[in-house]
């Protein structure tokens, strides 16, 4: 018998984020909510691009990562392609 084993990616930057230390309310917001309060915690952290870096390779569809909404995160993607 074969099992697959996955290796989590390196998520020691998580706990230094200042997401870690606010709570997710702000990073994943009801449809419609603003996104500005996100952003403007994500502005000041430094774990800032290996979040985003997280969320593009793990293909991260909700909330705000490395201060880039899904839209902004998708639009990305789409000129990186």
């Amino acid at each position: 018998m074969h099992i697959d084993t996955i290796t989590p990616a390196d998520s020691a930057w998580q706990a230094q984020a200042l997401c870690a230390q606010t709570g997710a309310d702000f990073f994943f917001p009801e449809p419609g909510s603003s996104v500005r309060e996100a952003k403007r915690i994500c502005a000041m952290c430094e774990m800032r691009s290996a979040c985003l870096d997280y969320a593009l390779t793990n293909d991260e569809r909700f909330g705000v990562w490395g201060g880039l909404s899904e839209k902004e995160r998708l639009a990305l993607r789409r000129t990186s392609d």
